[in-house]
């Protein structure tokens, strides 16, 4: 089972503080990810879309999406290098990663 960890960064009332337009540019440097506005998943022949903003990240054969909702980005942890790549780019970001 994957855990979903969140990357932010919170004002003094608790409030999630990354915007949109800072995560495009952040990720627009980024040679391994795409910007796209769904993401779609299949299995047992059942077809799955959901519309928002995901950073999809190219890694060899595999696409993991992190998506931007509601002032955080949020990513599917199911290997060691997703975790590496989630603090690197909290990191990078001066944000936090929490599991949530």
């Amino acid at each position: 089972m994957n855990t979903r960890y969140k990357i932010t960064r919170l004002d003094q009332e608790g409030n999630p503080l990354l915007s949109l337009e800072e995560c495009q540019r952040f990720f627009a440097g980024e040679p391994d990810f795409v910007y796209h506005d769904s993401f779609g998943a299949s299995q047992d022949g059942v077809h799955m879309k959901i519309k928002g903003h995901f950073f999809m990240w190219q890694v060899e054969n595999a696409q993991i999406p992190f998506r931007f909702f509601d002032g955080e980005i949020y990513v599917a942890i199911s290997h060691p290098a997703i975790m590496d790549k989630t603090i690197d780019i909290a990191r990078r970001l001066e944000a936090v990663y929490v599991e949530g």
